[in-house]
């Protein structure tokens, strides 16, 4: 059976909510940015190309070390774009990362430039996306080169019992299928599309565009790449927005638990709602509710349903079909449309779900690298053990603290186990001493990167400044209440750090 429920941590475009402030702009400070190596100087100093690209924006490439610890050798490019600010006193460039990590930056800020900041933002600054190493437009993680072999790898139905000797084994060949095509098709590029190197990039990308402090906003992974770039260049902060917040100190286990006791806390919050209303495909209390979605899932782990395009609906993929509106308090009602549809027999909802969350299309083709790359990404930033022992002591712990999802999510390092290069990050705290404050924004309710991940990034940093937004949801810039915009804006465009926490 499938076992490969992969949490994203990216955040998804599903709405537009516009908010800004009138007050003037001030420019930043001047600072010298960190001396750069004389071997590196021939990519700090490029120059870009830019042309004209999607709608009145600018296009470019950037060419950086595969390995910026041998800068003379092999080179990757990187695919940049950005908005130009309107006004003639403009800030400088401010880069934004969607997250994932996989996902793609230049389509971010090209489709959903309203989405990813604030009118006054857009107008001050030069919004550029960018596509991290193995994203997207940049030099990518390539592995399945046919869609049915991805299809097959993310969808595909066993009725071998789940933790069964067989159904280990049936996983670790499917791992080592699946690694074997990424080192056929992407050869050295899997030992360096690690955040630290990233980072690297970032910091070079901010010299090519002539800035000399980044102006970032990240969300999601892109706080990692965010705290990440602080640590190592902390002189080059400049102002630094982190929302939907990781804790770097946190190991690959203490991030699947957290955000499945997140998600099952989003589920209750849903369901919390829903059995309010008559449209509810639940009947009875919460509790009782949370149960029979236990049960559904039971069912379908040794019962699945098949979708019209043949596909089989088992306990997985279900999770993820669940798990996928509950990025979005405005995606709850298609939650229950799912719900409802697999209680009578139909799988095709579910997969819809499953497909917005994999960006597959209707013909059964991915639009993006963006799996592909969230595992290389993550099999770098993360050590894993090869410990069984230690896979099955995690796993009790999911069923316990999240007993509805937890079970689904339960091994997952035998993947990561058998990349074919070692893991470059090792959880630690971050503290970025010495750089510019930095803005960390906080959602109580995120179920992706709960509130607790935004409380400790912010209390690591040396000059870390929480806002907190009191919500459901993933994220909360410009998409939550004028609160959490006021604050980022007054930020970004002044440099006006909160007092205290506003509390949004």
């Amino acid at each position: 059976m499938n076992r490969f429920s992969l949490l994203s941590l990216g955040a998804g475009v599903v709405a537009l909510v516009l908010s800004g402030c009138a007050a003037p702009v001030v420019p930043l400070p001047s600072q010298s940015p960190a001396a750069v190596a004389a071997d590196l100087l021939p990519f700090y100093e490029q120059e870009l190309d830019w042309s004209e690209c999607e709608d009145q924006m600018q296009c470019a490439e950037a060419t950086a070390p595969l390995d910026w610890a041998h800068p003379t050798g092999e080179t990757i490019s990187l695919a940049v774009v950005k908005h130009e600010a309107s006004s003639k006193d403009r800030l400088g460039s401010l880069f934004v990362n969607p997250g994932g990590p996989g996902a793609s930056g230049v389509n971010f800020v090209a489709n959903s430039l309203d989405y990813a900041v604030s009118a006054d933002v857009k107008k001050n600054y030069d919004v550029i996306g960018f596509d991290p190493r193995g994203v997207g437009a940049s030099t990518s993680v390539t592995c399945y080169t046919d869609p049915t072999q991805m299809d097959q790898f993310l969808f595909e139905y066993t009725p071998t019992p789940r933790e069964s000797d067989a159904w280990f084994a049936e996983g670790e060949q499917a791992s080592a299928n699946y690694t074997a095509a990424c080192v056929e098709n992407s050869g050295d590029l899997l030992a360096h599309v690690d955040t630290l190197s990233a980072a690297h990039d970032l910091d070079m990308l901010r010299a090519v565009v002539g800035d000399s402090r980044l102006n970032y906003l990240g969300y999601s992974y892109g706080t990692l790449l965010g705290a990440i770039y602080a640590e190592n260049f902390p002189l080059n902060v400049g102002r630094m927005v982190l929302d939907g917040a990781l804790n770097p100190a946190s190991t690959s286990s203490e991030v699947m638990l957290t955000q499945a006791v997140g998600f099952e806390k989003a589920l209750t919050a849903y369901l919390t709602e829903c059995v309010t209303t008559d449209s509810c495909p639940f009947e009875g209390s919460v509790d009782e509710s949370v149960q029979r979605i236990s049960e559904l899932l039971a069912q379908l782990d040794i019962s699945p349903l098949e979708a019209t395009d043949g596909r089989l609906l088992g306990a997985d993929s279900m999770v993820t079909a669940i798990i996928s509106p509950l990025y979005d308090r405005q995606s709850w009602d298609y939650l229950s449309d799912v719900f409802s549809a697999v209680l009578q027999g139909d799988a095709d909802p579910a997969y819809t779900s499953v497909d917005w969350y994999y960006q597959r299309s209707a013909t059964g083709s991915y639009s993006d690298n963006s799996t592909e790359a969230f595992i290389a990404i993550n099999c770098l930033d993360y050590p894993v053990s090869a410990d069984k022992a230690l896979w099955a002591a995690d796993a009790a712990t999911l069923k316990e603290q999240a007993p509805v999802i937890g079970p689904y999510l339960a091994w997952g390092d035998q993947l990561c186990s058998l990349w074919p290069a070692e893991a470059v990050l090792a959880p630690a705290q971050v503290h970025a001493r010495g750089s510019a404050d930095i803005l960390v924004v906080g959602t109580t309710g995120d179920p992706a990167t709960p509130y607790r991940w935004a409380q400790e990034l912010a209390a690591q940093l040396d000059k870390g400044h929480l806002v907190t937004y009191t919500g459901e949801g993933h994220t909360a810039y410009n998409k939550s209440n004028s609160c959490v915009n006021d604050a980022v804006d007054g930020f970004l465009l002044r440099g006006t750090v909160p007092a205290r926490d506003p509390q949004c």
